[in-house]
């Protein structure tokens, strides 16, 4: 996606530019409210920028605003946390209409043990055991803020605001989760995972198109 508004801001206002996400998302995996800035020396207004954009950018990629941003302003190094959701569909057959936005793992869950095992992750942790890759000289140590765990139907929809995520980090927490909701694991395990910071002993890591960024947290100055 990065790259998509990158090239047609080049196209827009004539000149290349540097166009920064606020976080980045792996193929397959879905942002709502995805925050971007970029510099440029034109006189353009935002909101004709934005205009012009979404003439441009394919169907499934919307620029929903564009303002000018105060000075020092970026959309990743100021970003004070950022909150995801997981959808997973727990029908007994996968919903035809879900099956690009939610994970179906093919056995019952319970989500009263799923919640519980979630209260573990609250707080400030090294989330080693949930960690993909962890980038050169980048802590493992993260604060979730708020985990919540809502049902509505055959549909679960887990949500984690942290001040940072490590890679895969909520992928890997879901998967591990499912393990705990399809009674393979007690709620009890996830503390376990944690002290113990050790990724293979973690669930395995849940698929991509349940994944969403819904919001990115700034502080009261952010626009100006």
């Amino acid at each position: 996606m990065q790259g998509l508004v990158r090239d047609a801001c080049a196209r827009i206002l004539g000149e290349p530019v540097k166009v920064t996400g606020a976080s980045r998302t792996d193929a397959g995996v879905h942002a709502l409210r995805q925050v971007a800035t970029l510099t440029t020396t034109s006189a353009l207004e935002a909101f004709r920028l934005a205009r012009g954009l979404n003439a441009l950018l394919p169907e499934a990629v919307r620029v929903l605003e564009g303002a000018e941003a105060p000075a020092g302003f970026d959309a990743r190094r100021s970003a004070l946390g950022k909150r995801y959701l997981y959808l997973i569909d727990r029908g007994s057959v996968a919903h035809p209409l879900l099956r690009r936005f939610a994970w179906h793992p093919r056995f019952p869950l319970d989500a009263m043990a799923m919640r519980s095992a979630l209260r573990s992750l609250r707080g400030k942790h090294d989330f080693s055991a949930f960690c993909a890759a962890p980038g050169r000289g980048r802590t493992p140590t993260c604060t979730v803020r708020s985990v919540r765990l809502i049902e509505r139907g055959d549909q679960i929809a887990v949500l984690l605001s942290a001040d940072s995520f490590l890679h895969h980090m909520v992928r890997n927490i879901v998967g591990s989760l499912v393990e705990v909701g399809r009674g393979a694991r007690l709620p009890g395990w996830m503390a376990g995972l944690l002290a113990g910071r050790d990724r293979t002993r973690a669930g395995p890591t849940a698929p991509a198109q349940g994944l969403f960024l819904v919001r990115v947290f700034y502080g009261d100055g952010a626009r100006g």
